[in-house]
């Protein structure tokens, strides 16, 4: 009997310390969002927010993860955010930035936060997660556009030309190394 209870009590802990671990990876990636938004170049539109490596940091974190943790490492940064921490882009924080028309580009990550780790499937596999990847940053530009279109009162053209053309090319670009160093990154991790 005790033999049991100890072979119990060793699952046990085994478990217990694969959730601390995890929960400490977890924490290092909203971690990442943060530091990936002060990564930023600023673009030659006024007003317009800075091409930065949040993204590549958000493509990872959905592509690493399962749902849940990866929706709740980018709701932990969203509210760390929505408070007034300053960890989104340009160091700003606060509510204002959501709702300002450029922010539907950061609560977009929420959509993709949940969208990648579903359709991208339980085993890496290069081709499904590039496609993957490719659809969130689209999903993202889309969200951000179309928010943009409506709050600033563009037409369609306006909106594409200020809101998608000069984000999707990089962002592509990102989507794409982000998920060819996806195996590097399990390896570490596991």
């Amino acid at each position: 009997m005790k033999i049991i209870n100890r072979l119990k009590e060793g699952k046990t802990m085994t478990e217990q310390s694969n959730k601390t671990k995890r929960l400490v990876v977890s924490a290092l990636f909203a971690a990442l969002l943060c530091i990936g938004a002060y990564i930023s170049v600023p673009l030659p539109i006024p007003g317009a927010p800075h091409i930065t490596m949040i993204n590549f940091v958000l493509l990872l974190i959905a592509l690493l993860f399962n749902v849940g943790e990866s929706f709740l490492i980018v709701a932990v940064w969203m509210l760390l955010g929505i408070v007034g921490i300053p960890v989104f882009i340009g160091g700003k924080g606060g509510i204002g930035y959501l709702i300002q028309p450029w922010g539907a580009y950061t609560w977009a990550f929420i959509v993709v936060a949940v969208l990648i780790p579903l359709i991208r499937g339980k085993s890496y596999n290069r081709i499904r997660y590039t496609i993957s990847a490719v659809i969130g940053v689209i999903v993202i530009d889309i969200i951000g556009m179309i928010y943009l279109m409506a709050m600033s009162h563009y037409d369609l053209v306006t909106g594409f030309a200020m809101g998608f053309a000069p984000f999707i090319v990089l962002d592509l670009v990102k989507a794409v190394v982000a998920a060819q160093i996806i195996p590097a990154f399990k390896k570490v991790l596991n």
